[in-house]
């Protein structure tokens, strides 16, 4: 059924994606490698191109916005822009493979990473972290053609540059090499581990509901890199932990309906990315920014004999920057209650195709 290929393309929009600002959510799962009804074992490929914009300035501690950092102009600005390319195998009925390559594009603009008086730029490009993944349905798809939930396993390699520099200006005419801020680092500099839930139930042949579960274990606690952009590292930063940049997990979680029309395809769902302050396995000190976004996420979908365009689109309704454990040290020790910001993007854009051959 061709609702088959909808689930999945709705679940390919997201790949390796980055959350909308500061809370650098890196990755969101594979496709759900659903099958069309072009007939049984069908051992085919597919190549998937899946392009990501957004921009983030809106500051938040909580889920209390700082709306005064714009009104004065101090606001994060990050432009990210990503495409992910995945080509997959599927190998018979059940199961399949699949390994994804991001192409990483940003840009970060502030003062405070600077002189402070003047608003400057750091960039960063090249490929981000590298992941492959196994499937397998719990049913026989051929068998099964109501529902079906698929479990996916995967390792994701740290092949982005998580240390990548650039300047820093320290006034007019003085610039300093350093680290990049952790939200447009290529990669986190550690060796994951991926678990996936997908699923699909059919209410007619053209109305549908889908769920996806995606959680990246970290074991690796921090990487080494240094959060002082090439200065002096701060005696009460080291005291917290927050002097070199931590490696943590994260989790997204997404659900909805699909409605089909003739070659279109329409979803509505909502979706969940976090990155939590604890992480499953290892420690979980050094600099991150914890926190989540909740979003409607609108799609659609047109497929033409063996490609498929989609785009995706979600709009946050919910952003929330939650209290890190450097943040809990540093209240702990000044006795005064810390929590850390970050910026936050309105909406992003997801627009792409995928090839089967």
């Amino acid at each position: 059924m061709r609702i088959f290929t909808l689930i999945s393309l709705m679940l390919i929009c997201h790949f390796n994606s980055q959350s909308q600002g500061c809370v650098a959510i890196r990755s969101g799962g594979m496709a759900c490698m659903a099958h069309g009804n072009e007939g049984k074992s069908n051992k085919s490929w597919t190549l998937t191109s899946s392009s990501r914009y957004f921009h983030s300035f809106r500051h938040f501690v909580g889920t209390e916005e700082q709306k005064q950092r714009v009104d004065q102009g101090t606001q994060v600005i990050n432009h990210v822009y990503s495409m992910d390319l995945t080509l997959s195998k599927q190998l018979n009925s059940t199961w399949s493979v699949a390994v994804n390559l991001p192409i990483i594009s940003n840009t970060r603009s502030s003062l405070y990473e600077h002189d402070k008086k003047k608003r400057y730029d750091t960039h960063s490009f090249g490929i981000g972290d590298i992941r492959f993944a196994a499937y397998a349905w719990l049913k026989n798809p051929d068998h099964y053609s109501k529902g079906n939930v698929q479990v996916g396993l995967g390792i994701k390699l740290p092949t982005g540059d998580y240390k990548y520099q650039d300047y820093f200006h320290i006034n007019d005419t003085t610039k300093i090499l350093g680290p990049v801020d952790q939200s447009i680092q290529l990669g986190d500099g550690g060796t994951g581990f991926t678990t996936e839930i997908n699923g699909y139930y059919n209410f007619s042949k053209k109305l549908s509901a889908y769920g996806n579960f995606y959680y990246l274990i970290s074991p690796r606690e921090q990487n080494g890199v240094s959060t002082s952009r090439g200065g002096a590292t701060a005696a009460s930063t080291i005291a917290n932990g927050s002097d070199v940049m931590s490696v943590p997990d994260q989790f997204m979680i997404r659900a909805g309906v699909n409605y089909m029309v003739k070659k279109f395809s329409f979803a509505l769902g909502l979706r969940d990315e976090c990155l939590p302050v604890h992480d499953l396995v290892g420690g979980s000190n050094g600099f991150r920014r914890p926190g989540y976004i909740i979003s409607v996420e609108p799609s659609v979908s047109y497929k033409l004999k063996n490609v498929t365009a989609f785009i995706n689109i979600p709009f946050a309704v919910k952003r929330n920057r939650t209290q890190s454990v450097p943040d809990k040290i540093r209240t702990k020790l000044t006795g005064v209650y810390t929590q850390g910001d970050a910026a936050f993007a309105d909406y992003t854009f997801n627009a792409g195709f995928a090839i089967k051959f």
